[in-house]
């Protein structure tokens, strides 16, 4: 009997010694700029990040390639096969969704400088404000917040429904100009679509806003999982060195305090944006 105990004691203190297996977590996002996506590696370290501050581990899946539009009705869908997608805020996003008010890009979305022809790379060197600009066509994406904000400011936009037409539509002038975040402009202006353009050096337009995760409303337990954990992430500084990590070196090489900015409101920002918490967005 004293060896049975023995035995069955040995047995619980080496079971008590094995690693507790991690939660694991399937998160499935849709891929709403396709793979060229210049935020994809960011946001799947962001998401990452906030698995790792809850001690998950989590699985990331591509749900689709769709646009953000087709994404939001997705995440609608009670058996729908996507649980998150990220993108710039607004109030129809917001009510359509669970909403992580953090901005993972620390409102640089706002932040946009100008692909041009390269062929016509002084095309802003004399633009100073709103009604300047307003002689020139931009380009964008049809269902792009952007799109409602630069018009709204009395900005001419031409659309497609396609990220992946701006380019050549640009490089043939169909409109003048492509304001892109400064988070994603370089990235831009690498690829292989990119070919004869160029990154403008004088002007950035700035408007508020922000880009967030967006979670289903049929998951409410992710929702508050990666918003624990992101906020853990901002109050140990995890948060902070990622995102200079991935975009310190964009913002440096762009030189923004020597650009003319051109303000611009934005009509779709909802009201519960957190503004007034500075320690979520970025100041030159």
């Amino acid at each position: 009997m004293s060896k049975l105990l023995s035995v069955c004691g040995l047995t619980v203190l080496l079971l008590l010694a094995q690693p507790v297996a991690a939660a694991r977590q399937l998160i499935r996002y849709a891929l709403v700029s396709g793979l060229s996506d210049p935020h994809l590696p960011y946001m799947l370290a962001m998401l990452d990040l906030a698995c790792s501050e809850n001690r998950i581990s989590c699985q990331f899946q591509v749900a689709s390639a769709m646009n953000q539009s087709r994404a939001l009705v997705q995440l609608g869908k009670p058996d729908g096969a996507t649980d998150l997608f990220w993108g710039m805020t607004s109030q129809e996003r917001e009510q359509a969704s669970l909403p992580i008010r953090i901005p993972l890009d620390k409102g640089l979305i706002g932040w946009r400088v100008a692909l041009l022809p390269a062929d016509r790379s002084e095309l802003l060197v004399a633009i100073h404000n709103e009604r300047q600009l307003s002689r020139l066509l931009a380009g964008q994406v049809q269902d792009w917040p952007d799109t409602a904000i630069l018009r709204n400011g009395g900005l001419p936009v031409l659309t497609t429904q396609e990220y992946g037409n701006l380019f050549p539509m640009l490089l043939h002038h169909r409109f003048d100009y492509f304001p892109r975040s400064v988070i994603e402009v370089q990235h831009e202006a690498a690829l292989p679509a990119a070919k004869g353009l160029v990154i403008d050096p004088y002007l950035v337009i700035q408007y508020p806003t922000a880009m967030y995760f967006f979670v289903s409303p049929h998951q409410p337990a992710l929702a508050a999982m990666l918003e624990k954990g992101l906020r853990a992430a901002l109050k140990n500084g995890r948060f902070n060195q990622l995102f200079q990590r991935f975009n310190g070196q964009y913002i440096a090489q762009l030189n923004l305090a020597k650009r003319t900015v051109i303000h611009l409101p934005n009509p779709l920002l909802p009201a519960e944006t957190p503004l007034t918490d500075a320690r979520l967005w970025y100041r030159p």
